[in-house]
């Protein structure tokens, strides 16, 4: 029970992650509720792949982001065909989630990984910048190095690991790709005050 531990936790809170935690929207949203009547800081830790603009999905989403402080919202690509290949899954109901996010005015905090000859091309990084500087909801941004401990436990399940021959990164070179997003976002941000000036 997070009442017995709260006497020794700081500025802490709940925070639910997976997987993926909107697979179980009822239960999360019910957790969330009862989390904000204790007055618990709640963040949800989710690429946002379930979302979709639908009348039976918004009610229920909405339900769940009512009792959402923070959004820890994982991009994988940019690109919609390189997504596909990686994930298996399109990009567009993540990319779009981001967009509802900044409309209900969500806190939200980034996570991108870089990985060696997929994510980095600065092409696909400055587009992904590009794109967060059209969200004012944006709190951090988290630019982290690919690494390959996933790969023992593939092998552990008789299952062919998806990025097997590629290498890790430097954590050097995650902060040259996170500068080139941070460029990114900067060319939006003064594209979008040109645009508010000449409105």
């Amino acid at each position: 029970d997070y009442e017995a531990y709260r006497p020794f936790l700081k500025n802490g809170g709940l925070t639910v992650t997976g997987g993926e935690p909107l697979m179980q929207l009822p239960f999360i949203t019910d957790l969330f509720q009862r989390a904000k009547q204790r007055d618990i800081h709640t963040c949800l830790d989710t690429s946002g792949i379930t979302f979709r603009r639908t009348p039976d999905y918004l009610p229920k989403i909405d339900a769940l982001l009512a009792n959402v402080d923070l959004v820890l919202l994982d991009i994988k690509h940019i690109d919609p065909d390189r997504h596909k290949v990686l994930t298996s899954m399109p990009n567009e109901p993540i990319l779009d989630f981001a967009r509802y996010l900044k409309e209900k005015k969500i806190p939200v905090w980034v996570r991108h990984v870089v990985i060696p000859m997929v994510t980095d091309k600065p092409e696909y990084l400055e587009r992904l910048g590009y794109f967060l500087g059209e969200l004012d909801n944006i709190k951090a941004l988290d630019v982290l190095p690919y690494h390959t401990m996933g790969k023992d436990k593939y092998r552990q399940l008789n299952m062919m690991y998806p990025l097997d021959g590629v290498p890790p990164m430097s954590t050097k070179a995650a902060a040259e790709a996170k500068q080139i997003i941070l460029n990114g976002i900067k060319k939006r941000l003064l594209e979008r005050k040109h645009e508010h000036e000449l409105a």
